[in-house]
């Protein structure tokens, strides 16, 4: 198997994962120096059905995690989808505020 490659790229507010020379996902962010909302998470479809979208939330989590600066907003379904399926990693997301 091809190794995957995670990258930060801060200039376009997102994380990224290729495989080989391939982009296989995105996870698009927006940052206001206190918390991250997760705007959409992205896997081109040619390489759908293999755990991208996943694995590029985990390792951004992970990132976000290793800093400990910022707090996490779940804006995209996709992302809101994976902390439910990993309560463990819950800690990181933004306490919501009732109306």
């Amino acid at each position: 198997m091809t190794e995957l490659h995670f990258t930060h790229e801060t200039d376009a507010s997102r994380y990224t994962l290729h495989r080989g020379d391939d982009l296989v996902s995105v996870l698009d962010y927006r940052d206001d120096g206190r918390t991250v909302a997760m705007t959409r998470a992205y896997t081109v479809p040619t390489f759908r059905g293999h755990g991208y979208a996943g694995e590029v939330v985990e390792r951004a989590v992970a990132e976000l995690e290793r800093a400990g600066d910022r707090t996490v907003i779940p804006v995209c379904w996709y992302v809101a989808d994976w902390f439910s399926a990993h309560p463990d990693r819950s800690g990181i997301l933004a306490e919501r505020r009732s109306a």
